[in-house]
C-alpha cells in the first residue's frame, strides 16, 4: 500500500503533459463528433421546415447561423494549423476569433428574443427556454474568456476553448436526441436536462476519460470548467421546469 501510494504522489507531482501523441486523433475525432451532433440536429430541423413548407426564418437566424456554423469553422481551421504546427498562424487567427465571438454574443440573445417572440405570439406560453438560450451563450462567454486568459498555458487553454464550443453544440443535439428522452423519460426536470444536454455531455466525458487513459489525471482547466457547465446546465433546466417566477419574467425579456 505504501509503494501505491507513493507512486500516486509521484504522479500528482509531475506537470501536466501538454501534448501528447494521440491528441492530434482525439481532437480530430471529437471536432467531427460535434460536427455531426450539429449536421444531424439541425439538418433535420431544416428539412423539415422546408417540407413542411413553413414561413421563412427572419433574416436574423441567417445572421446568427452564419456566425455560428463560422465559430465552428474557425474552430476547425485553429486545430488544422496546431495539427500542421503553424501555432504562429494559429495565434493570430484567434485575434479574429475574439471578434466573431463578440459577434455571436450580440446575435445569440437577439435572435432568441426574435424567435421566442414570434413563438409567443403564436401559442401564447411565457417563453421560458430563454434560460437555456441566454445561458448557453453565457457559459461560452465564461469558458471562452478563460481560454484567452490561459492562453500562454497550451493545456488550459485548449481544454477551456473546447469545453466552450462543446457548449454550445448543444442545440444540435438537443434537436437529434431531445425528442426520444422525452417520449422515453417524459417531460420533468432531469428529462429535459438529459434532452437538452445528454449529447455534448457525453463528448465532455469523452474528453475528461481521454485525458485519465493518457496523462493519468485530470486537468484543473478541464475540473473547473466542467463543474461549471454542470452548474449552469441545472440552472437552466430548473428556471425552465420549475421556476413560475422566470416563467414570468422571461415575459418581459420579449417585451411584453
Amino acid at each position: 500500500m505504501t509503494a501505491i501510494a507513493a507512486g500516486a504522489e509521484r504522479r500528482r507531482g509531475r506537470p501536466f503533459a501538454p501534448f501528447h501523441r494521440s491528441d492530434r486523433s482525439f481532437f480530430l475525432v471529437i471536432t467531427l463528433l460535434m460536427w455531426g451532433g450539429i449536421v444531424t440536429g439541425f439538418g433535420s430541423d431544416v428539412i423539415h421546415h422546408i417540407s413542411a413548407h413553413e414561413p421563412a426564418f427572419p433574416l436574423i437566424v441567417h445572421f446568427h447561423a452564419a456566425a455560428f456554423v463560422g465559430w465552428m469553422v474557425l474552430f476547425t481551421a485553429q486545430m488544422a494549423l496546431i495539427r500542421t504546427g503553424r501555432q504562429e498562424l494559429h495565434r493570430k487567427v484567434g485575434v479574429g476569433a475574439i471578434g466573431l465571438a463578440a459577434v455571436m454574443v450580440v446575435l445569440g440573445p437577439a435572435t432568441a428574443i426574435t424567435m421566442d417572440s414570434l413563438k409567443f405570439a403564436a401559442d401564447h406560453q411565457p417563453p421560458a427556454f430563454l434560460a437555456v438560450q441566454f445561458s448557453d451563450i453565457a457559459a461560452f462567454v465564461v469558458l471562452l474568456t478563460a481560454g484567452l486568459v490561459w492562453r500562454r498555458s497550451p493545456a488550459a487553454h485548449k481544454r477551456l476553448v473546447l469545453l466552450a464550443t462543446l457548449y454550445i453544440t448543444d442545440a444540435g443535439f438537443a434537436r437529434a436526441l431531445g425528442g426520444p428522452v422525452h417520449a422515453a423519460l417524459g417531460d420533468g426536470y432531469w428529462a429535459t436536462w438529459l434532452g437538452l444536454y445528454t449529447g455534448n455531455d457525453l463528448l465532455i466525458l469523452g474528453f475528461g476519460g481521454y485525458d485519465l487513459a493518457t496523462r493519468g489525471r485530470l486537468h484543473p482547466a478541464y475540473v473547473a470548467g466542467s463543474a461549471f457547465i454542470l452548474a449552469v446546465q441545472f440552472t437552466a433546466a430548473w428556471l425552465l421546469t420549475m421556476s413560475p417566477a422566470w416563467a414570468q419574467f422571461s415575459l418581459h425579456l420579449i417585451g411584453r
